[in-house]
């Protein structure tokens, strides 16, 4: 079974260099994935509410998966943590995980109340759009790490 990744973010992402950059660690990431039993589903845009915050994501998240924000206030992760934590909803056959990237203002408190786990990648504030590209990456790196390959470097 392939645990499904897939990416709510708010904003759109435009032609330009953080599209770029996101779209080639995706590409990475969907090919690493796929010899762990990770797969990448999509990258949903959604738009935030009136007060910036992201409130909603797709009614199509399967019973049974996860939903992780990340957060400047969630659970602060390393990359070795963040990979061991994809493998564990894996090897726990979880079909999907959502992980959801807030707007300017970051996520609505409801949809932080559905949340299984709240993540921070550091203290550092990350522009929404440029997050997308940060998360990215780190699931290359995750994918990378369980594969055992020399991309990650501690």
């Amino acid at each position: 079974m392939v645990t499904r990744i897939r990416i709510v973010a708010a904003g759109r992402l435009r032609a330009g260099p953080e599209l770029v950059l996101t779209e080639r660690y995706l590409d990475r990431f969907a090919k690493i994935g796929r010899q762990v039993g990770l797969g990448l589903e999509a990258v949903c845009e959604a738009v935030p509410r009136a007060d910036g915050r992201l409130e909603t994501i797709p009614r199509s998240i399967e019973a049974g998966g996860v939903i992780l924000t990340c957060d400047q206030s969630g659970h602060p992760i390393t990359s070795d943590g963040f990979a061991r934590l994809i493998a564990r909803y894996r090897d726990a056959s979880v079909r999907e995980i959502l992980l959801v990237i807030g707007g300017p203002d970051g996520i609505a408190a409801s949809l932080q109340d559905r949340a299984d786990q709240s993540l921070s990648f550091g203290n550092v504030i990350f522009p929404h759009l440029l997050f997308r590209v940060l998360l990215a990456e780190q699931l290359c790196r995750a994918a990378s790490i369980l594969a055992g390959l020399p991309y990650h470097r501690v």
